[in-house]
Formats: structure tokens, C-alpha cells, sequence
């Protein structure tokens, strides 16, 4: 964003009121922003390329979330989400993944981060999706990006999160958004905003990991 606007956005955080283009008028705004990067802004603060104090408004309740290739506990996730998204589209067959290509997928180094991931899924829905043929991920998945270090075959020392754990860690989250978002699900500002959920879904898991709602 560059640093003209950057002011501007600043303006309305801090004052709430912006003009529109060509216009004269004060116009007020009482909104929540939820912003997010794929850069270092303390680096690009340094360099001059953003705004310290923009950085500080911003930064009410920051997430770091590390790049998809650090996260593999979290593919096979993504991966039903997307494929139940894709599904739903489809208006013929559904795409069936195997153990095996699962663990594929965990092992790929996701350079493009979960965008590439939804990619990937709505591109094997197009070449597989109806049944025409099997699925084959070398089609749809560039050799030259998965990780090589990895073995496809889990190892003792393999990096790996049971359900149970992985159950605690949705609840822990979860709870942390409705602890940010006041306990409201629905609406803006709400849990489901916050996460970047449908609130329906976000509804279905509360209900599945035992959490109460605390507001509408």
C-alpha cells in the first residue's frame, strides 16, 4: 500500500472520517479492520515503506501464521475443506484422495502457500472430479517443489500431531478468537470473521469440540 494511502488509512483509524473521491463532505466510519501480509513490516518500516505508527494502529491483535510447509498438521484440513468447497460446485462425482497422496501433499513445500494448495484441489477437481480417470497428482503437482529433505514414509522422527491433539489445539484457537471477538460468532467483529470462517461452520465445530456460545 503505498504511503499516501497508507496516511489516509491511518486518518481513519485514528479519527474515524474520510472523504470520498471528488467529494467535499466528511464522512465518518465505525469499522474493524482485519489486515494481513506476506512481508516483514518491522523490515519494511525500516526501509521506509510503511508507516510505524499505521503498523502500531494495525496491530491490536497480531497473528503470526507460519508459511503452509511448517504447518503439515494442518493439510489434510485444508486439503477436506477445499475438496467439500469443490464438491459442492461439481456437478458430477466428487474427489477422492488416498492415504498415500495425502501424505503427498504433506511433503510438497507449498511455495505459494494455501492459495496454491486451493489451487491444486480446484485444478484436480477439472482433471478428476467426474471420474474419468484416477487421480494422478504428478499432473497437478511440480516435482521440483516438493520438499526433498522428507520422506513420503513417516519416521519415528517425523513431525506429527494426533487427533487428540490436534482437537485441543482447534479448541484453544477457537477460544481465543471468541475471547477476541467478545464472545460474538456472527456479525462483524465476530469469531467468524476473525478466523476467516463461515459462521456456519465455525457453529459446527464449536458444537463438535463442546464450546458454548457465548453471544449470537
Amino acid at each position: 500500500i503505498p504511503l499516501d494511502l497508507q496516511s489516509k488509512l491511518l486518518r481513519v483509524l485514528q479519527e474515524g472520517t474520510f472523504e470520498r473521491v471528488g467529494e467535499e463532505n466528511t464522512r465518518r466510519a465505525n469499522v474493524r479492520i482485519v489486515a494481513a501480509t506476506n512481508r516483514d513490516l518491522r523490515e519494511e518500516i525500516k526501509a521506509g515503506r510503511f508507516r510505524q505508527d499505521l503498523f502500531y494502529r494495525l496491530s491490536v491483535f497480531p497473528l503470526e501464521l507460519p508459511p503452509l510447509r511448517e504447518r503439515q498438521a494442518d493439510i489434510p484440513l485444508l486439503v477436506r475443506h477445499f475438496i467439500t468447497q469443490a464438491n459442492k460446485q461439481a456437478r458430477c462425482g466428487s474427489l477422492q484422495l488416498t492415504a498415500e497422496q495425502m501424505r503427498r501433499l504433506q511433503t510438497y513445500a507449498w511455495p505459494g502457500n494455501v492459495r496454491e494448495l486451493q489451487n491444486v484441489i480446484e485444478r484436480a477437481m477439472i482433471l478428476f472430479g467426474c471420474g474419468a480417470q484416477a487421480l494422478n497428482l504428478d499432473l497437478i503437482l511440480p516435482k521440483e517443489a516438493e520438499a526433498p529433505t522428507q520422506s513420503l514414509v513417516p519416521t519415528p522422527t517425523a513431525a506429527f500431531v494426533t487427533q487428540a491433539e490436534w482437537e485441543k489445539r482447534e479448541r484453544e484457537n477457537l477460544l481465543a478468537a471468541l475471547e477476541a471477538a467478545n464472545g460474538k460468532v456472527y456479525g462483524a467483529g465476530g469469531a467468524a470473521q476473525l478466523l476467516g470462517m463461515k459462521p456456519t461452520t465455525l457453529a459446527s465445530r464449536l458444537q463438535s469440540l463442546g464450546i458454548r456460545k457465548m453471544r449470537g
